[in-house]
């Protein structure tokens, strides 16, 4: 029975609301010194060109690296080039909504977890003043939204991500689609060119040679990050209890009481997790692992070396 708890199923308002929390901080280059995307990532992340301004005398504080020492040395006085940032850098929300990701053991299940990033992304990257499209999937369907600089375009992605979230059932019969990871990210590389941002909200349940094959060919003139969105159950079970796993249509009813079941599973699960953060860090990929287990703006706040936000 499909239920109004925010935590199981996401809504447009929820996701709206997010617009508000969506400030102080970014997905492009010049990241706090703490920030997981800087350092040795910091290269896979080139941001907005540069388009040049103006030359003009040298002032304390400039870059020495953009002294123009041709017009120095005809002028004798020091003289740097100016440039600015080009403005337009749309971004590309790849957001799974597929059965395996409709779990949770603790606060969110992974396809709400994964809504909530996606509009946190795509409100931070309106209000740098840049387009903002989508590929939204499930099982069953792909949904393309090509970047527009609009709080529509917003929206549309949104109720396409709602839709989507609420139609997970775990009644439903029909079996997990993992190629569906590599058919929709064949749907973002056509729509993202050069010089985009492309932001992957998954599992990455299916992930295999021909998905990394396409996400090599989309880095190469665009920026890119996944968020691997995973369950805090991943790494821990409880001793207590029976837990139902499912893939959609096979179903196995797990008692954690013992341990003969439930050490077999927790091996799996880890498994799967350190698989695909090692399958993310072969790419040379930004790769930002984001958990069911508490606020997701919270935790990109931590992993951007933000402050948390304040309360009054």
């Amino acid at each position: 029975m499909l239920t109004d708890d925010p935590r199981v199923y996401t809504n447009l308002k929820d996701l709206n609301s997010l617009e508000h929390r969506a400030r102080g901080f970014s997905f492009l280059p010049r990241q706090p010194v703490h920030s997981i995307l800087a350092g040795r990532h910091s290269s896979r992340l080139r941001g907005r060109g540069l388009n040049f301004e103006e030359i003009r005398g040298y002032l304390p504080g400039d870059d020495i690296r953009n002294i123009d020492w041709k017009v120095t040395a005809r002028l004798r006085k020091p003289h740097v080039r100016v440039y600015t940032e080009e403005r337009d850098r749309p971004a590309i929300l790849l957001v799974d909504q597929r059965i395996s990701m409709f779990f949770g053991s603790s606060v969110y299940v992974k396809s709400v977890t994964a809504a909530r990033l996606a509009a946190l992304v795509a409100w931070t990257v309106f209000h740098a003043g840049d387009r903002v499209g989508a590929v939204v999937f499930n099982d069953r369907e792909i949904r393309m939204f090509p970047p527009l600089r609009s709080r529509r375009r917003i929206l549309e992605i949104f109720q396409a991500v709602v839709e989507m979230n609420r139609a997970l059932d775990v009644e439903d019969t029909s079996r997990a689609n993992y190629g569906q990871l590599t058919r929709a990210l064949e749907q973002v590389r056509r729509l993202a060119k050069h010089d985009h941002l492309i932001a992957i909200m998954s599992d990455f349940a299916g992930a295999d040679d021909e998905s990394a094959r396409l996400i090599l060919q989309m880095v190469q003139h665009n920026d890119l990050f996944a968020a691997v969105v995973h369950d805090p159950m991943a790494m821990e079970l409880g001793s207590r209890g029976r837990l139902v796993v499912s893939e959609g249509e096979l179903q196995v009813e797990v008692d954690l009481g013992d341990r003969k079941e439930r050490e077999p599973l927790l091996e799996f699960t880890r498994a799967r997790l350190q698989d695909v953060v090692k399958y993310l860090k072969k790419l040379a990929i930004p790769v930002l692992p984001v958990h069911t287990g508490e606020d997701v703006v919270e935790q990109v706040r931590q992993m951007l070396g933000h402050q948390s936000e304040k309360r009054f």
